[in-house]
């Protein structure tokens, strides 16, 4: 079996960047490529263009030792992985484009005796695919889809299944699978991670490791959409929903999640599509919960409607932009979607928007008339204040601050969470 000596990833995101911190950490010589070239400047530099805890340090170590670089373009390397976006189309089917531009980029150094591992979440079967690709592009080479064991290029799918916020833990702690296009390509992507990996790995098909990604996440937003479901009940029965669920969960075998606003960030609010576009009518249970986790936005925004007076102008501060707290990042967020309906619903006089992890305003509601300030001042500001994200940096707002607002919390913040009292129990 091969020594890997170098990497290159294609594509320096949120987890291709601290992908190549890792494996750079653990003495590989790796190159982190993308198509942004403010990105690859930045990483050579040694700055991170994310938010994630301790990465930029690592970052600034792996680059000032040699074992990182970044670059526009792929160069020959022992294993390659392909770490890039795999959006939705706007009618929620799976866009694999980005896939395939990653293969044909690596398609002309590749030689025989390396590793193609996918790591981007993807419908059942893209893994193979892309194989079939390679080996158009390469006919000099042989590939597992038509050689079996005996190709010259092995290929793999391993997914990441990490937490934004906690991404370098774990990456390197939790269980990883691997599903290899044969038995070799399984075993060779074994090796390479366990250059840096202490939990398990499990070998499977590459199918079989697709759907599993794809799984997980789907499981998640079922089970989100059966919180926010019960949210909506309780709004109904004018029940608190956080102290409900605080004490369901006390029964050994229940574990109720958090409800808020919706379900957001590039794999929870993605991933059941795919699965949904590949067996529709096998996945009725995961499209109802698409569509109660895709509806709490406008709930929140009626919600906003009901405390509002129409006979005053009144200013709205939403707190929190992110799809998740203590990170920077907004994709498919919730607390976005809620604040571009605010606006487009037309009923607030004024929109004052809040994010301690960003320095503008995301793209989709620039240029609508919002304003962008810090969340003290937004507070200040307002007439109706709605937490939208329950960052850290939240916490140590005065309730003073509140005390003259209309405030609406999705997260249980401020209603539930810091106000619950510990005598709230009975004693025998």
């Amino acid at each position: 079996m091969r020594d890997f000596k170098t990497v290159c990833v294609v594509g320096m995101g949120y987890i291709g960047l601290p992908t190549c911190a890792i494996f750079a950490s653990r003495g590989l010589k790796v190159l982190g490529v993308d198509v942004n070239q403010s990105v690859v400047e930045r990483v050579n530099r040694g700055e991170v263009h994310i938010v994630e805890p301790d990465l930029d340090g690592l970052i600034q170590k792996v680059v000032s030792n040699g074992n990182l670089r970044a670059a526009l373009k792929p160069e020959t390397s022992d294993a390659y992985i392909i770490a890039v976006p795999t959006p939705m189309t706007e009618d929620h089917r799976p866009d694999t484009t980005y896939v395939y531009a990653a293969a044909r980029s690596i398609a002309p150094v590749l030689k025989k005796g390396d590793l193609v591992v996918l790591e981007s979440t993807s419908p059942v079967g893209t893994t193979r695919s892309m194989c079939k690709e390679l080996a158009t592009l390469r006919p000099d080479l042989s590939f597992p889809t038509s050689a079996g064991e005996d190709a010259d290029v092995l290929v793999a799918y391993s997914p990441e299944r990490v937490l934004p916020g906690k991404v370098l833990t774990e990456l390197v702690q939790n269980d990883r699978s691997v599903g290899g296009l044969s038995r070799k390509s399984s075993e060779a992507t074994g090796l390479l991670y366990s250059s840096f990996l202490t939990g398990e790995l499990f070998l499977t098909s590459a199918e079989a490791a697709e759907l599993v990604k794809l799984s997980e996440n789907a499981f998640r937003d079922v089970n989100i959409a059966f919180a926010n479901e019960l949210a909506s009940v309780c709004t109904h029965l004018k029940i608190n929903v956080w102290e409900v669920i605080e004490l369901a969960n006390r029964h050994p075998r229940v574990n109720i999640l958090q409800p808020g606003p919706g379900v957001g960030g590039h794999c929870i609010a993605v991933d059941p599509y795919f699965i949904i576009d590949a067996a529709p009518k096998q996945s009725q249970l995961m499209a109802r919960a698409r569509k109660i986790n895709s509806a709490r936005p406008q709930a929140v925004v009626d919600e906003i409607k009901s405390v509002l007076d129409p006979k005053k102008k009144q200013t709205v501060a939403c707190l929190g932009l992110a799809f998740k707290p203590n990170i920077d990042d907004l994709r498919e967020s919730p607390a976005v979607e809620v604040v571009r309906l605010l606006h487009e619903a037309g009923i607030a006089h004024k929109i004052i928007a809040s994010e301690p992890h960003t320095d503008t305003l995301p793209p989709q509601l620039q240029g609508l008339g919002i304003e962008f300030r810090d969340a003290l001042t937004a507070i200040d500001r307002a007439d109706v204040v709605v937490l939208l994200v329950d960052h850290r940096h939240f916490n140590f707002i005065d309730p003073e601050a509140l005390s003259n607002k209309k405030l609406i919390d999705t997260r249980g913040l401020w209603t539930w969470k810091k106000s619950r009292k510990s005598d709230a129990r009975l004693v025998a």
